[in-house]
């Protein structure tokens, strides 16, 4: 008696039937391969935009700094300008003040020693000594002057009235008024070289 087994075979042809072959395999493997590649592109290309983009918007916030920073230079820059010009300008006051020499300070002290009622007409310095004119309307007024000017240290005392006389001064209002003319004249305390010096008021 012959048996044959249909069931076997039937399972061995449905195995054959859902097996791959290796082209198909190959396939499968180059889509996936294919389908990664992709990813990553697509993953690096993303990747690149959006470093991009923060690189531009970096630059662009950099750029506006600069252009604060660079108004802020200009400013520091005017103000260092502002700076040294009024160091200068100090460098030269103080330069002023040390070189002053005995007929700057002297006129200095004459012009404080006026009283109210009494001007000068000629202010003249000759070697060690000074020579002052002027006017007066009193004598007590021409007193003060004397005493003023004996105050200084410039000036040795005793300050020595030339003259004084009444003179008329005319007047366009009452016709005429009497003033005293007189002149002053003083030895300097420092007898060193000073350059003459005159002046009016």
């Amino acid at each position: 008696m012959i048996r044959i087994n249909l069931l076997g075979g039937e399972r061995q042809k449905a195995r054959k039937a859902f097996a791959f072959d290796q082209g198909a395999q190959a396939s499968v493997v180059c889509s996936l391969i294919f389908v990664g590649a992709l990813s990553g592109i697509g993953w690096w290309y993303w990747s690149l935009t959006t470093e991009s983009a923060r690189v531009e918007q970096e630059i662009a916030a950099a750029q506006q700094d600069a252009a604060r920073l660079q108004s802020v230079l200009v400013e520091v820059k005017q103000f260092e300008e502002r700076q040294q010009r009024l160091q200068q300008r100090v460098s030269l006051i103080q330069q002023l003040r040390q070189g002053q020499g005995v007929p700057v300070q002297l006129l200095d002290h004459v012009s404080r020693s006026l009283p109210d009622t009494l001007w000068l007409t000629s202010f003249e310095e000759t070697g060690p000594s000074v020579t002052i004119e002027g006017r007066s309307t009193t004598l007590i007024a021409l007193s003060d002057f004397v005493a003023n000017l004996g105050s200084s240290k410039l000036l040795q005392k005793p300050i020595e009235i030339v003259n004084s006389q009444v003179e008329s001064v005319p007047d366009g209002k009452s016709g005429a008024n009497d003033v005293i003319r007189f002149t002053v004249k003083a030895a300097l305390a420092e007898t060193g070289a000073t350059a003459p010096a005159k002046a009016a008021r």
